[in-house]
């Protein structure tokens, strides 16, 4: 553990309370994208195979079961809750999410480190997630106007990734063979998914105007 793996955690995990304050407390999921978060629950599903057979530490079971339960919450929010699936816009976020899965679940299979169930599994988890935001970003470009919280959210995504990057690279340089192509490359793909989205953000905070995307 270092500086920039603890403030990636922190930022993931304070992306994920700011999803969750919206729909939870305002009670709608106005301008979130629910393929973006079964995409997420599919990620974090397919990461943790591990859970009930390894056991690293407390924290790394404890933040497991954190980005699981809070996945699948948001997800059953969008589809089931009785309040807040009435503001979900289905008419346009129409992104066709397996698009992105069957190529990420290929890719698995073909390059991973390892041939294993747990090992493919674990490799698709960071294919899928590197281009998982995508349903979310097109909602946004589609509906243009972005609230505060929703705008947040998706700055919190980018920063918890461009912070891990840190990570890596400070661990490349203190740990001896720390050497992960994979988990790199998708990383580096999911930050950069990002770069358009950072830009508009830090205008809109500059120029203290409400945050929106070119269509």
């Amino acid at each position: 553990m270092n500086i920039f793996r603890l403030a990636g955690d922190m930022t993931h995990l304070a992306s994920v309370l700011v999803l969750l304050l919206k729909i939870h407390t305002i009670k709608s999921c106005a301008g979130v994208s629910l393929k973006t978060q079964e995409l997420y629950a599919l990620v974090f599903a397919t990461r943790y195979l591990d859970i009930v057979t390894d056991f690293i530490s407390v924290y790394n079971t404890v933040m497991k079961l954190i980005f699981l339960g809070s996945s699948f919450s948001i997800v059953w929010y969008i589809r089931r809750h009785r309040v807040v699936r009435r503001s979900y816009d289905k008419d346009q976020d129409t992104f066709r999410h397996y698009l992105l899965m069957i190529p990420c679940l290929l890719l698995a299979l073909l390059v991973h480190e390892k041939f294993t169930f747990k090992e493919v599994m674990w490799t698709f988890s960071l294919y899928l997630e590197a281009v998982a935001i995508l349903p979310q970003l097109v909602l946004l470009q589609r509906t243009r106007n972005i609230d505060n919280l929703t705008g947040q959210y998706i700055f919190l995504l980018g920063a918890y990734r461009a912070l891990y990057i840190l990570n890596w690279i400070y661990r490349y340089f203190t740990e001896p063979h720390f050497v992960h192509w994979i988990t790199w490359i998708a990383g580096v793909v999911q930050t950069l998914l990002y770069a358009d989205f950072f830009y508009y953000y830090f205008e809109s905070w500059k120029n203290n105007v409400r945050l929106q995307l070119p269509a």
